[in-house]
C-alpha cells in the first residue's frame, strides 16, 4: 500500500537530492506501484515511530525527507500521477508537486482522527495549495467515515486533471514531455518564484520574482525558442 517507511524516506532524499544535482533530469512523474493505493501515509507499524525520538525536541516531521522543495530546495518540475487511495501522510507526496492528476478511482482521506493523533502538517500543505478552508478542516476532522472522490479534488482544485485509470501514467508523461522541452533554467525559476511566494507578502513576492528574471533569463539574443507541437493545443 506504499506506506512511507523509513527506508522509503530515506530513498527519497537520495532521488530529490540527485534529481536537483543532475542537469541532465528535466521533470520528475512521480506515480505508485500496485493497484489498490498511491500512499496510505506514514508507516507506523513496520518501524513504529521512526520520526519519533526519545527526545521529544529531536523528533522531526517525516514530510521534510519526502518532499523536494521544502529540504531539499529542488525546484525542477514534479508531476504527480495520483490513483487509488491516499490517506493521512500520504498528502506529504502531494503537496509540493507542481501538477497532480488523478485517475477516477482515487479518493482522499485522513485516519488521524481515528487514532486519536493530531493532524496539522499534511492540511496546512493543503491550505498552501488553495484548498478551501472548509475542505480541509472536514478532510481532517471526519476521518476514514468520508473521502473525497477525483472529481470533488478536481472541484476543489487539489488536483487539475482526472483521467481514466488506464491513461493515467500516459497522460503523466505527455505532461512531463512537454515541459522536459523547454528551458530547464527557466523552468526552475518559475517554480522557485511561485513557491516562495506563498512565504511572502504581495510586495515582496514581486520584487522576489523580479529579481528572478533578470538572474534566470538568458540575454535576448541566446534565447531559444521552443517550437509549439503540431497540431491544436489542448483545452482542460
Amino acid at each position: 500500500m506504499n506506506a512511507i517507511s523509513e527506508r522509503m524516506a530515506r530513498e527519497l532524499v537520495w532521488v530529490w537530492q540527485t534529481v536537483r544535482d543532475t542537469d541532465d533530469i528535466h521533470v520528475v512523474v512521480l506515480r505508485a506501484a500496485g493497484d489498490r493505493a498511491f500512499c496510505t501515509g506514514v508507516d507506523v507499524k513496520g518501524d513504529g515511530g521512526w520520526f519519533l525520538k526519545s527526545n521529544v525536541w529531536n523528533s522531526f516531521d517525516p514530510g521534510v525527507w519526502v518532499s523536494p522543495k521544502i529540504a531539499h530546495r529542488c525546484w525542477k518540475p514534479v508531476i504527480t500521477a495520483v490513483h487509488g487511495l491516499v490517506a493521512g501522510g500520504g498528502q506529504y507526496l502531494l503537496n509540493e508537486a507542481d501538477i497532480i492528476i488523478c485517475s477516477e478511482d482515487a479518493a482522499f482521506f485522513d485516519p488521524h482522527a481515528n487514532a486519536s493523533i493530531v493532524s496539522a502538517l499534511e492540511p496546512i500543505g493543503m491550505l498552501q495549495r488553495g484548498v478551501p478552508l472548509g475542505d480541509v478542516l472536514r478532510w481532517a476532522l471526519m476521518g476514514t467515515e468520508e473521502r473525497i472522490s477525483a472529481q470533488t479534488a478536481l472541484r476543489l482544485g487539489l488536483v487539475t486533471e482526472v483521467v481514466d485509470r488506464e491513461q493515467l501514467w500516459e497522460r503523466a508523461h505527455q505532461i512531463a514531455a512537454t515541459i522536459a522541452e523547454r528551458n530547464t533554467k527557466a523552468i526552475q525559476g518559475t517554480i522557485r518564484a511561485i513557491w516562495e511566494s506563498l512565504d511572502m507578502t504581495r510586495s515582496t513576492a514581486l520584487q522576489n520574482g523580479m529579481a528572478y528574471t533578470h538572474i534566470g533569463n538568458p540575454p535576448v539574443a541566446e534565447r531559444r525558442a521552443t517550437p509549439r507541437r503540431n497540431g491544436p493545443p489542448t483545452y482542460r
